[in-house]
């Protein structure tokens, strides 16, 4: 007899976790739907559903939603329960600047040295966008479209300026998320094709100027689609094109 899905079939089914590092696996299971948005912004958590659809007890579940609202992505409630945080358009401009600033310092260290293997990623990097985007398949190319920026930090063995943009990421990764359509992976491609020309050509402010005006379209769109889908966002109702303060150029 078929039994009716529940309201996280999506996620693992019972027994598949681990009994060392249950915590950190609900963890990590949570996060991903929450920036894939499979549990999309605003969505209530039901901790007794998540519990029965991972086969887990209460504790790891409770200990992964305390872990994940440190992040910012979950809002615990007292006496109302658990929800998806709304993304906030404030700390969205923030981390973009942030990126902004450190990518555009990381490419001026990269250029120059011409690592082969760099360039030689950077190349596999590009066809493999091209490749998931003729396929129109979305979530593998925001997964190569991390992989490039990282390329560059990963040569360059700037962990600590790496692990400042990783910390943002989540949050950033659930709005870029909102605003994937055909449209946008073929303008990335496009963007991303000319910081690597910048880079095969040693032009540092070249390859800096494309980076920034790669960030500067992404903000573009989110800036439009948070006036058009208000409800998405923390702060959206509050956001007007007034608030569109960030600095582009």
């Amino acid at each position: 007899m078929k039994t009716e899905a529940g309201p996280y079939d999506f996620l693992p089914a019972a027994g598949t976790f681990s009994r060392g590092s249950v915590t950190l696996d609900v963890t990590n299971t949570l996060r991903h739907a929450i920036v894939t948005l499979a549990l999309p912004p605003g969505a209530t958590l039901d901790k007794s559903a998540l519990c029965q659809q991972l086969g887990v007890s209460r504790f790891p579940v409770s200990e992964a939603l305390a872990r994940l609202a440190e992040e910012g992505l979950v809002d615990i409630a007292p006496q109302r329960g658990s929800t998806v945080s709304l993304v906030k358009i404030a700390d969205v401009r923030e981390y973009m600047l942030i990126r902004k600033g450190l990518e555009g310092e990381a490419l001026r260290v990269l250029i120059g040295k011409h690592d082969a293997e760099v360039i030689a990623a950077l190349h596999a990097n590009m066809a493999a966008q091209r490749e998931a985007a003729s396929r129109d398949d979305a979530e593998t190319f925001h997964q190569i479209d991390v992989d490039f920026h990282d390329v560059l930090f990963r040569a360059m063995r700037l962990t600590k300026v790496k692990a400042i943009i990783d910390k943002a990421r989540a949050n950033l990764d659930r709005a870029r998320r909102l605003i994937i359509t055909p449209r946008r992976l073929n303008h990335t491609i496009a963007e991303h094709q000319a910081i690597f020309d910048g880079i095969l050509a040693a032009d540092a402010p070249q390859a800096i100027t494309a980076m920034r005006a790669h960030i500067d379209a992404v903000m573009v769109e989110l800036f439009a689609f948070a006036q058009d889908h208000p409800s998405l966002f923390a702060d959206g109702d509050a956001f007007t094109a007034e608030d569109n303060d960030f600095p582009f150029g």
